[in-house]
């Protein structure tokens, strides 16, 4: 099926669904089933946003899963209604490329899970919200994310691990506003967490704040090197790593 038929497919599914929910509203409705026509409606305009997907029509297949959004939220169904928030968030992460809107629906659905009590799908979304609210230089709240996610995540026998990740990230986060800052934020993560102390993220951690100390751009840069030569850096830590080092005097600004 081509596009054109895919998108003919999604606008007779979304004037069904719409069918639906007017009929659910009608008195008649009401006294028949009315709950379970609406349910239907969202199962309906679950299946039209995807067939706007494959059609590329994204704004239709947004539009879709916010109607079926507001009617979950109605009956209380906040765990569907989240995972539709971050299909809507991945539209506009990948497709759209509109990251503010993407860490918007991706918060919204952060606060749905936590309301259900599912905090580690919480957690997922809210590692996005740090991750590019970084990117978007928003470090005061993708610090505040990084931390809360390590504190959820460092007394949680099969998760801890990840928390030193977490802490890392946050100390960079740090690092890029003001040295300081980062020197404290470290001690204190140290305190909380004494497994980061052994860490590797905590070595480097502690090289390049020298480094940065004595303004000495190539000592910065053996020290990213020699870490990323053990634990590959991927593009976040790397677009972090060269912030920081742009405010080392005189710097070229890459890491090579």
């Amino acid at each position: 099926m081509d596009n054109t038929g895919k998108e003919k497919e999604a606008m007779q599914l979304m004037a069904e669904a719409d069918k639906k929910v007017k009929a659910s509203g009608s008195f008649l409705g009401g006294m028949f089933g009315g709950n379970h026509k609406v349910e239907d409606a969202c199962e309906i305009y679950a299946r039209a946003a995807n067939m706007f997907k494959m059609a590329k029509n994204w704004s239709e297949a947004i539009n879709c899963l916010n109607q079926a959004i507001d009617i979950y939220t109605d009956m209380g169904r906040f765990t569907i209604a989240a995972k539709h928030h971050i299909t809507i968030a991945e539209i506009y992460e990948s497709e759209l490329v509109d990251i503010e809107k993407g860490i918007a629906h991706y918060e919204q659905a952060a606060d749905y899970y936590k309301g259900e009590e599912s905090n580690s799908s919480a957690n997922k979304c809210l590692l996005k919200v740090g991750h590019y609210s970084a990117q978007l230089e928003q470090y005061p709240k993708a610090i505040e994310i990084y931390e809360q996610v390590a504190m959820s995540t460092m007394d949680n026998p099969l998760l801890k691990y990840n928390a030193k990740e977490y802490f890392f990230k946050a100390s960079l986060c740090h690092f890029i506003v003001d040295e300081l800052n980062a020197k404290l934020a470290i001690e204190k993560y140290e305190e909380m967490f004494p497994a980061f102390s052994d860490s590797r993220e905590l070595k480097l951690l502690k090289k390049l704040l020298e480094a940065h100390e004595e303004q000495n751009s190539e000592a910065f840069t053996e020290a990213v090197k020699e870490f990323d030569s053990v634990s590959r850096l991927d593009q976040w830590l790397t677009t972090m790593l060269l912030r920081i080092k742009k405010t080392i005097q005189g710097d070229a600004g890459d890491l090579k």
